[in-house]
């Protein structure tokens, strides 16, 4: 049943409509990624104009040359790296890469993350993390949005950022003792407020299976 796949399992079969139809299909991948995208894309950019931009640009590539993507033997893991490679070079073309790398836009959680968590203190927690986040490097914040929200292994991060499994394993781990330092809770604490703002967007959504490496 569709409800019981993973997206990295909806991904594969949007992948497999994509062969048989062509770039006509790219919508039903747009429609069932577009969110995604555009919110990993903005740790990188750090602006959502930019994320968007860098977005269709991925999928423009796709439209253009489908087999691209449908002979990926991962397919999320490889949209997400397609994705990145141009979210870093819109960042070269701006001349921003070096100072892009020190922050995080101030419009981050609104942009990517609207609160939509009932209590205040719930309100008041999930802002806290973000304004932590914001404080992280891209390479650190971008496995943490990769790993809790978007629920990737170690493995399919390290596919979609390109860096060795332990590198992304060790930058996880040091971007959450830094959020624990920041926000003075223990990493148990700080994972929940984290999953619960990740709950707005798994809303409607298929069941996401997390896996551990």
């Amino acid at each position: 049943m569709t409800l019981d796949l993973s997206l990295p399992q909806l991904v594969q079969q949007q992948a497999q409509r994509i062969a048989e139809l062509g770039s006509p299909a790219v919508a039903g991948l747009y429609d069932l990624t577009s969110q995604r995208l555009v919110r990993f894309a903005t740790t990188i950019t750090r602006n959502q104009h930019d994320a968007e931009d860098a977005v269709a640009s991925a999928l423009l590539k796709i439209v253009a040359d489908p087999e691209v993507f449908t002979r990926a033997n991962h397919p999320w893991p490889f949209l997400l790296q397609i994705v990145r490679n141009d979210a870093l070079q819109i960042l070269r073309r701006k001349k921003r890469w070096a100072t892009a790398k020190l922050a995080i836009t101030n419009a981050l959680a609104d942009l990517i993350c609207p609160n939509r968590v009932d209590g205040a203190e719930k309100k008041e927690a999930s802002e806290k993390v973000w304004l932590a986040l914001r404080q992280l490097p891209t390479e650190q914040a971008e496995v943490v949005v990769l790993k809790i929200w978007e629920e990737l292994t170690f493995q399919e991060i390290s596919w979609t950022l390109e860096i060795p499994l332990p590198t992304a394993a060790s930058r996880y781990r040091y971007a959450i003792a830094k959020l624990s330092e920041m926000l003075g809770h223990q990493i148990e604490d700080l994972s929940e407020s984290l999953a619960g703002e990740s709950s707005h967007f798994s809303s409607n959504r298929p069941s996401i299976r997390r896996e551990e490496v």
